[in-house]
């Protein structure tokens, strides 16, 4: 499973980090960016202590893979 983490940097002043999971792919860095900054300008999102989202920190996409063992 892939997640697509975007970190941002909150009014407070604290790192703030969003995930989507199963993003489309393939991912373009630059539909990102502009996503992130709509986010900001919009004034909307705001992390957990209520402080909104200021800039863009980073992002980046992850990709885990689980093998389950059966252990009967």
């Amino acid at each position: 499973m892939k997640t697509l983490e975007l970190h941002f940097i909150a009014s407070g002043g604290k790192t703030s980090r969003l995930t989507i999971e199963q993003p489309q792919e393939p991912v373009n860095p630059e539909d990102v960016k502009n996503a992130m900054q709509s986010m900001i300008d919009s004034g909307v999102f705001m992390d957990s202590e209520g402080n909104t989202y200021e800039e863009i920190k980073g992002a980046r996409l992850i990709e885990r893979s689980v093998t389950e063992f059966s252990l009967d």
